[in-house]
């Protein structure tokens, strides 16, 4: 089949290419980029050009004392010379001449006898991509658009560049070599796993990363006088949706757990962040329906990490605001169970902060006031309501949209007038967030109109008056 231009079913993988014949054709500066990557393989590398450029007249007198590393074919290549590529050896093919009709040409033949091939910039005629690759040694981070935009993935690695240190090839290095080691010794593969994570936390991720081997050997000796797997609870929030204010310590210990309990409004998009091999058990509520009771899950947070599993409980926005964290942590404290606390940005601060609502003002919110809006069983609310009706400060209403008639109403009677701004924020910082501006006497009505539906945030206050829409959201 041949590949089309919008293909985004490429499938990664990883050669080992050390010995192995690669063709590059073309002699300028793209068949150099091509070229440098395939001799840091330890691939023997053809390129057949007429002509070579000053980088890769450069690469092959550097290559000249490694017999076999790289071989000038002389001359510009013609399709005849593409149904000789297979039966040469060649392993793969890069296509980088100016001439694009000989590149699809030649990249046809090539598939035609199942010859792995690129040309360079055009997916379309290609049967494998070449992604953005940072290296630190055995350490290697590919970055692909699937050929839709190699500028873009580009940037990406320029960035994540920055965030990995160069001691992480050492690092690598020194795991390999104690690899055949450890098995031996803890023949079981998640005892082994939970060894390795442990040791890359703690002082021994630091000496390999330093390359000091023997120290690091100690470190990783420490560890294995108990290898017994030690379980702990980690709370996380997950904040209020959108997976780019996910903190990286969230991040990490999503990356870590080997089962998680998260809730309903834990996003789809945040739960892709997990380790695949991770056991994911859904503990969610709603108004409506109750998976587990809260003392239930507080019972199986005990269960899981007195097995020896290292348990994140996963909550939306906050787990100290209205998450019932509070209630999770006293009952691991009195089971001995070791616990970490990861805080999230709260739905209130993330949702206002991407609608463009100040929670604060000084001219008019010196203060604001977060309130769940969840009615008893008999459908009433009982709140202090005289707290909550005043005029210099910023109400946030969580789960307040099933009662949102009666609080406006209450809100009226109780001093705020009618026409008292107000706002609703459907799916915060999520791409389909809607934002509803209203006042108190017409918010409900306007909610039903537009089918508003949860999770909703309200707002209160004068400060929905000061609302500037984001540019960049």
């Amino acid at each position: 089949m041949q590949p089309t231009s919008d293909r985004t079913d490429w499938f990664p993988i990883v050669l080992r290419m050390e010995g192995a014949r690669a063709l590059v054709v073309g002699g300028g500066q793209v068949a150099a980029n091509k070229t440098r990557l395939l001799v840091q393989t330890g691939a023997q590398v053809h390129v057949q050009s007429a002509t070579l450029c000053d980088e890769l007249a450069q690469i092959a007198a550097q290559q000249a004392e490694r017999e076999g590393a790289f071989t000038h074919i002389a001359r510009d290549a013609t399709p005849a010379d593409a149904a000789q590529w297979a039966a040469q050896g060649f392993r793969l093919v890069y296509l980088a001449t100016n001439d694009q009709a000989l590149n699809h040409t030649l990249a046809a033949l090539c598939q035609q006898h199942n010859l792995p091939v690129c040309a360079v910039d055009d997916p379309a005629v290609s049967s494998f991509i070449t992604p953005a690759l940072i290296t630190r040694g055995p350490v290697q981070v590919a970055i692909s658009t699937g050929g839709a935009a190699p500028v873009l993935a580009r940037r990406l690695r320029t960035r994540i560049e920055q965030i990995l240190p160069d001691g992480l090839g050492r690092l690598a290095r020194f795991m390999q070599e104690q690899r055949s080691w450890l098995r031996a010794r803890l023949p079981e593969a998640g005892a082994r796993r939970q060894i390795w994570e442990r040791f890359i936390d703690g002082p021994g991720g630091r000496l390999g990363m330093d390359g000091l081997t023997e120290d690091a050997r100690k470190a990783l000796d420490t560890l294995l006088e108990d290898p017994t797997p030690r379980g702990e609870v980690w709370l996380v929030g997950a904040g209020p949706g959108n997976p780019d204010l996910l903190s990286l310590a969230a991040l990490r210990m999503m990356q870590d757990a080997d089962v998680v309990l998260y809730d309903n409004l834990v996003a789809p998009t945040i739960m892709n962040y997990i380790r695949r091999d991770a056991e994911l058990v859904f503990v969610g509520k709603s108004s409506n329906r109750h998976t587990l009771p809260q003392g239930d899950i507080n019972a199986e947070l005990v269960r899981r990490a007195k097995q020896g599993l290292r348990v994140l409980r996963l909550k939306g926005g906050d787990p100290f605001i209205f998450g019932r964290g509070g209630e999770e942590i006293e009952t691991l404290a009195q089971a001995g169970v070791p616990f970490r606390i990861i805080p999230g940005i709260s739905a209130a601060n993330g949702c206002a902060a991407y609608a463009g609502i100040p929670l604060t003002h000084r001219d008019c919110a010196q203060s604001c006031l977060f309130i769940t809006g969840h009615a008893r069983a008999d459908g009433t609310l009982h709140l202090d309501w005289e707290t909550i009706a005043l005029h210099n400060q910023t109400v946030v209403i969580y789960m307040g949209l099933a009662a949102l008639p009666q609080l406006c109403a209450r809100l009226i009677e109780h001093g705020l007038p009618p026409d008292w701004p107000a706002a609703l924020i459907e799916r915060g910082t999520l791409p389909e967030q809607r934002v509803l501006c209203a006042t108190l006497s017409d918010l409900a009505e306007k909610a039903t109109e537009q089918g508003i539906s949860s999770p909703a945030l309200i707002v209160v206050g004068e400060v929905v008056r000061h609302r500037i829409l984001p540019t960049g959201q």
